[in-house]
């Protein structure tokens, strides 16, 4: 997928910054974005709602987690519960823990 970014003269700074991250990072401009925009929007959002907006599980499914983790005695934690469930994996739990922490 290939996308535009278009800016204003005054805003010239911020792509100078994502710049200096690229060079640091050894990224490419539009995966330090890409980085940027997904930290921002999944920025204090509970593992549920994370894993709906990777596209992992439906509305549906959360809702009906969240309604089995309320009655569930051991109180498992809803990434546990999905991989169990065999509806995500290990490395998709990492990757939603990584995005709520940023």
């Amino acid at each position: 997928m290939m996308i535009s970014v278009y800016y204003r003269q005054e805003d010239e700074w911020i792509l100078q910054k994502v710049d200096e991250i690229c060079v640091r990072q050894r990224k490419s401009r539009s995966a330090v974005i890409l980085s940027i925009l997904e930290r921002y929007f999944e920025r204090g959002k509970k593992m549920g709602q994370i894993f709906r907006d990777m596209g992992l599980i439906s509305e549906k499914q959360l809702e009906d987690t969240l309604k089995l983790q309320e009655i569930d005695k051991q109180r498992k934690k809803i990434g546990q519960m999905l991989r169990e469930e065999g509806i995500i994996s290990e490395r998709h739990i990492q990757r939603a823990l990584t995005l709520q922490r940023k």
